[in-house]
């Protein structure tokens, strides 16, 4: 498979769409087409961690969004906040809620899709299903409406794999609207992925917390609660 060269023209407007700012850390509404943390390249070094670093020079990322999902991004601004934020994301302390559009019309109202994942390394970066040697990823689904043509699903991840719910959803036979690899996508089409809400432990006070970024193709969707995890006892 052949995958064409990224064009990178990210948006520039607003220069962060900022929806909480303390001393340890920045939540942005990521805008689709915009990249979590800078490419390997000077033409790839615009990013949401490059803008946060404009207005704090230590601030550095604890997670990622793909290129174009938008939504809820945390970065942290202080080497403790970041120390803390990031062993919650790998100790799936976080709770996270994304929309998607999906194509087709979905049978199911609800489900759950349990398919290990590994990159598929000649079409990277593609990731595919493997039974043998994928890593566990787990998504819970939950239709919303439905326009007869294409889906409004509720996305509850419980694994950060990468592109783990374009694959699932794909796997499903409804890919992501606008998904160049997983799908089909028309010129000048996003992805419709967004990631809607995300609950984490303060890393200063240790509250719970939880963040919403506004979606722009379901504006209409209200977010719901998420509940904190049960820490294990000491």
């Amino acid at each position: 498979m052949s995958l064409e060269p990224l064009r990178y023209d990210p948006p520039t407007e607003p220069r962060l769409a900022v929806i909480h700012e303390d001393r340890d850390m920045v939540v942005v509404n990521k805008p689709s087409g915009l990249l979590s943390v800078p490419g390997r390249t000077p033409e790839l070094f615009d990013s949401v961690l490059s803008r946060v670093r404009e207005i704090h020079r230590g601030a550095q990322a604890v997670h990622r969004l793909d290129l174009g999902t938008s939504g809820v991004l945390v970065v942290a601004t202080r080497r403790k906040a970041e120390t803390i934020l990031r062993q919650q994301f790998q100790d799936r302390l976080t709770r996270k809620l994304y929309l998607a559009r999906v194509q087709g019309v979905m049978s199911e109202d609800s489900g759950q899709v349990d398919l290990p994942l590994i990159c598929d390394w000649p079409n990277r970066p593609m990731q595919m299903v493997c039974h043998d040697t994928g890593k566990p990823a787990l998504t819970d689904y939950q239709v919303l409406e439905s326009d007869g043509e294409s889906t409004l699903v509720l996305l509850r991840p419980h694994t950060g794999r990468s592109h783990q719910l374009r694959v699932h959803m794909a796997s499903l036979g409804h890919p992501i609207l606008g998904d160049n690899l997983y799908g089909e996508q028309r010129p000048g089409e996003r992805l419709l992925l967004h990631a809607s809400q995300l609950g984490l432990y303060h890393p200063y006070s240790g509250e719970w917390t939880t963040f919403h970024a506004p979606c722009d193709f379901a504006e209409h969707i209200a977010p719901i609660v998420l509940k904190a995890p049960t820490l294990a006892s000491p």
